[in-house]
């Protein structure tokens, strides 16, 4: 129970759904559209796609997601890939041929084909109650008329400088970022919803849409093709888990990292965390040390399904041993150089749970902020740079390859006990997610904490952030953990920015629905 002497916010209770995601107009479009019958995959899409309106810097229709979806009167759990490929003239030895040791982060080069609009098509058709044009008619009015611009938001606009182009047009004014409480509008994006709710996936993968994303990113200099468009797919994935002190923790099969934030407790849970103080230095420092092991593990391992062959050794007991087995409790190791760590921290997540306990755990993102800073010319779609999380090391898993998919960073995530889901959560923050993962399911069952703490509590991050490196502390902590993590080795600095956020509903044993949101973003949780 929180002090209700000090700022903080209540988690939210009710009975017959309940979402929470980053903003406040998409939680309501997402309890309007339950309240008109829709489900929680109805909800899901409906909130999704005007966060791409709400939050254009973090997500939008030219980006990918990921999804998990607990069925209505089961607890199996079924994954959908909705990330998109690589053009197939993408070639990694041509690159490399240039000089370049990496994907440019925001080249044409890094420009993956967008997946997520296959993937909220097939939910709809295939989970939804609502038909498409029902679910997307809130976003539809909202990208016509526009929003004010929130705080959190206007804030994370002033990285401005990566928009290029076109991108430019759509999303300044007069060269400036929109200011807090300023009306955004997308107009031309509003006309591709519409083409979309008329004609489904072919109204965004054929047609006047795929012209002008493929025209655009032709003047760019890309290889992409309208062939590349109409081959985007989504596919259906079982999802992989490991268990934590009685609670499984279900993750996104690769090319996702989920699978790191499971190596990373199987190493923590070599430990005695609940013996420690939640907000100590001897806990940081494990969890940190953890994580650098977990990261190096993930860019040594993780892909595109078809390349991730050691996933089976990466997710193993006694791989998590041998690598607990190397972390001293008081000294830092040495920092692991990163093969696929392109810098960013921009994702919007969101969760929602209907009347029929339906439940979704949704990640949607164009992966830096604004993408690639690049846009097509008449819709102002802006493009992701997903491929930016490719290596160019030759024969690795995840080197960069036509017709394939980058390893990803964003990951849903849901929690089942005692074979019930108990929770669709995710934590936004790119490389930072693993470790929110951990951190929230710790947060939980090794202290105990109610849902909305687990959220709130201060949050630390041994590594790359903001463009930094190092270990980052949130200001929750006090300056005596600093200076304990300092004394352990740990290169410290206070975080510039809050780390990640998170969205998450508890399915109680009482039967009640509890949400829970992030005060680090504009968003809340909201139930009827």
């Amino acid at each position: 129970m929180r002090d209700f002497q000090r700022p903080g916010r209540s988690a939210v209770y009710a009975d017959n759904g309940m979402v929470a995601t980053s903003h406040p107009l998409a939680a309501q479009v997402a309890i309007g559209l339950l309240r008109e019958g829709g489900n929680a995959v109805d909800a899901a899409i409906g909130a999704g796609v005007l966060l791409g309106l709400c939050e254009p810097q973090m997500t939008g229709l030219g980006g990918d997601c990921f999804a998990l979806v607990k069925p209505a009167g089961e607890e199996r759990i079924v994954a959908l890939n909705g990330s998109g490929r690589a053009p197939a003239g993408l070639d990694a030895q041509a690159m490399r041929d240039r000089g370049l040791a990496a994907v440019p982060v925001h080249g044409v080069e890094a420009i993956t084909l967008p997946g997520a609009v296959d993937a909220f098509c097939r939910l709809n058709a295939d989970w939804g109650r609502m038909d498409l044009p029902q679910v997307l008619a809130p976003a539809i009015g909202y990208f016509d008329a526009g929003i004010p611009v929130a705080p959190r938001v206007a804030q994370d606009w002033g990285e401005m400088d990566r928009l290029h182009g076109a991108a430019r047009r759509h999303y300044l004014r007069d060269g400036r970022a929109p200011r807090v409480g300023e009306r955004f509008a997308a107009p031309g994006q509003a006309e591709v919803l519409r083409q979309i709710a008329a004609k489904g996936r072919a109204g965004f993968y054929e047609g006047a849409v795929a012209e002008d994303l493929i025209d655009s990113l032709r003047a760019l200099g890309g290889c992409h093709t309208l062939d590349d468009m109409a081959a985007v797919a989504c596919a259906y994935s079982e999802p992989v888990s490991g268990i934590y002190r009685g609670t499984e923790l279900l993750e996104h099969a690769p090319n996702g990292q989920g699978a790191t934030a499971i190596l990373l407790l199987n190493i923590l849970a070599q430990f005695d965390l609940a013996g420690l103080d939640p907000l100590g230095a001897d806990r940081a420092h494990l969890e940190a040390e953890a994580t650098l092991l977990a990261h190096d593990a993930r860019d040594r391992f993780l892909a595109d399904a078809d390349a991730t062959t050691r996933l089976a050794h990466m997710l193993a007991p006694e791989t998590a041993a041998r690598l607990a087995a190397l972390i001293d409790p008081q000294r830092a190791q040495a920092p692991v150089a990163p093969l696929t760590e392109a810098i960013h921290r921009d994702t919007v997540y969101l969760t929602v749970v209907d009347k029929d306990r339906m439940a979704v755990s949704l990640i949607y993102s164009i992966f830096h902020s604004f993408g690639s800073g690049h846009a097509s010319d008449r819709y102002g779609i802006l493009f992701q740079n997903r491929g930016a999380g490719f290596t160019l090391q030759p024969g690795h898993p995840n080197e960069a390859a036509g017709g394939k998919r980058p390893m990803h960073t964003i990951i849903p995530g849901m929690l089942r006990k005692n074979g019930r889901v108990i929770l669709p959560f995710g934590v936004m923050g790119g490389a930072y997610q693993p470790c929110g993962h951990a951190r929230l399911v710790s947060n939980l069952v090794d202290y105990g904490m109610d849902l909305q703490s687990a959220i709130d509590a201060p949050r630390a991050f041994a590594g790359l952030f903001s463009g930094k490196d190092g270990m980052g502390l949130e200001t929750g902590y006090d300056a005596g953990v600093y200076a304990a993590l300092a004394a352990k080795g740990h290169k410290m600095r206070w975080s510039d920015e809050p780390l990640g956020g998170t969205q998450a509903i508890l399915l109680d044993d009482s039967g009640v629905l509890i949400g829970a949101s992030d005060p680090r973003k504009d968003g809340c949780a909201l139930g009827y």
